[in-house]
């Protein structure tokens, strides 16, 4: 059974984008990286790294970020790094918006929660989700093994949540703390089964 981890930046008070859908705040790519994976955020972290790890994402939206970061002015070494594998990395984006897709990536239209069931039965390492409303319908269905929060020290007030609303309780054991200049809290948890 391959492992299943929702990891993002998020604020000291809980949020993954405050008012507007803005990421100013995360100090990485601003308002562009639109939660693209929860492998991605390279940023001033580089917690990116555990993506190199990742061999498939599942995503809500696909980012306008990533194809192009590392042909940027001032892309920095782990961005142009961090690109390229998220490039090559297989995706599977669940939309009913949009009908298509780029950058090694599958679009998937119909229910979430069978697809990334079937997914986590498939061989293969660990995969990752992302977006707070897919992560949520994930963890409602308790598929997710893993939580990665990247604590970045402001409150913003409001915005999309790092948690939704959940139908019972998940208990989860602490496995791994970081801290990064800056004050930004790597957390690591697992989900007790």
């Amino acid at each position: 059974m391959r492992k299943l981890t929702f990891g993002m930046s998020v604020t000291l008070d809980g949020y993954i984008a405050a008012p507007g859908d803005d990421l100013s705040w995360s100090g990485g790519e601003g308002r562009t990286r639109r939660r693209a994976t929860s492998c991605s955020s390279g940023g001033p972290t580089g917690w990116g790294r555990r993506a190199w790890r990742c061999t498939g994402a599942s995503c809500g939206r696909m980012s306008s970020h990533w194809p192009t970061a590392d042909q940027q002015p001032g892309a920095t070494p782990a961005a142009i790094e961090y690109a390229r594998r998220w490039r090559d990395m297989p995706k599977v984006v669940f939309s009913s918006t949009i009908d298509k897709v780029d950058w090694n990536a599958r679009l998937v239209t119909g229910d979430a929660v069978t697809e990334i069931t079937r997914l986590k039965t498939e061989d293969g390492g660990p995969m990752d989700i992302c977006g707070a409303t897919l992560a949520g319908a994930a963890m409602r269905a308790g598929l997710i093994d893993e939580y990665v929060l990247v604590t970045v020290p402001v409150l913003v007030g409001g915005g999309t949540p790092f948690f939704t609303a959940q139908d019972s309780w998940v208990r989860l054991n602490l496995v791994e703390t970081r801290t990064f200049p800056g004050g930004v809290l790597l957390t690591r948890y697992e989900t007790r089964r």
